[in-house]
């Protein structure tokens, strides 16, 4: 792997492409009409290289841990493609001139939103609550659920209660989507002495929390049809995805073991993505 890839993957690109969708989807879904394109490109670079420090951050204080796992050994650290010090510089590089940009280009509200979700993943999350307690992914997720808001801040200048309800669909969704994954890697995350739920209080109950927070997320899923935010075609939407979403979940809960546990991941990955081009093809169509 080359030293310019090595870079690029220290910053988990698929988690930052992701995270910056849904930016994008709290940029549109804040203005009528479609915002300048030019703001928008420097707005997610701002927050992508912020969201790429995090990443790197992440890696650099779980460089060990990922070492011994099947799904993060080849990452550059473990790989021994970056050391811990230049990948720290790097981080602490990118994620400064992200808060810059956003600093000089785009507004002060979305600058510190952005350094704030770095540190609570970057630092609360990864440092602490990653090998505190079990529900680490619970109060950890509201790190990865801020970027609509971001998208939000950074065309309006504002905090918007559509746009927390936006952050709120993925906090929701982010502990089946995550506890699915960390029931397949129950054997890796008991070797590292990290408390996932499946470690600490077994797969069965782990399954059941995954059914019951599909039931919260296929209710919260509604309220943007609720609130007036959106209308029938994004209530279309999320009756039938939360639906399957909910289908996969009690599969899980009533297989052996892991058995359906990448199923329910990977669609969960379809979810989130699906049910906010839902809320886009809403918001520009009626």
């Amino acid at each position: 792997m080359s030293l310019l890839a090595s870079y690029y993957n220290l910053c988990k690109p698929n988690v930052v492409y992701m995270m910056l969708i849904t930016a994008v989807v709290g940029m549109l879904l804040a203005a009528d009409n479609v915002p300048p394109i030019l703001d928008m490109l420097i707005a997610l670079l701002g927050i992508g290289l912020c969201s790429g420090s995090a990443a790197a951050i992440n890696q650099v204080i779980d460089r060990k841990a990922d070492a011994s796992m099947t799904r993060t050994d080849k990452r550059p650290l473990p790989q021994g493609d970056i050391t811990p010090l230049h990948a720290s510089l790097f981080a602490i590089f990118i994620g400064a001139i992200g808060a810059l940009i956003l600093y000089l280009f785009v507004n002060t509200l979305t600058m510190y939103l952005t350094i704030a979700s770095l540190i609570g993943y970057a630092f609360i999350y990864t440092v602490y609550l990653k090998r505190a307690t079990p529900q680490n992914i619970v109060i950890g997720g509201l790190a990865g659920a801020a970027p609509p808001l971001l998208g939000w801040t950074a065309i309006t200048n504002s905090i918007d209660a559509y746009a927390l309800l936006l952050v709120l669909i993925i906090f929701i969704w982010t502990p089946p989507h995550f506890w699915a994954l960390a029931i397949y890697r129950k054997d890796e995350y008991a070797k590292e002495s990290i408390p996932m739920l499946p470690v600490t209080h077994g797969v069965a109950f782990t399954k059941l929390q995954i059914v019951l927070y599909t039931i919260i997320l296929f209710l919260v899923s509604l309220l943007p049809y609720i609130v007036l935010m959106s209308g029938l075609i994004y209530l279309a939407s999320a009756l039938v995805l939360s639906s399957i979403f909910l289908y996969f979940s009690i599969k899980l809960y009533l297989g052996n073991g892991d058995e359906y546990s990448m199923e329910t991941f990977t669609y969960s990955i379809y979810y989130i993505f699906l049910i906010f081009i839902a809320l886009l093809a809403d918001h520009f169509i009626l």
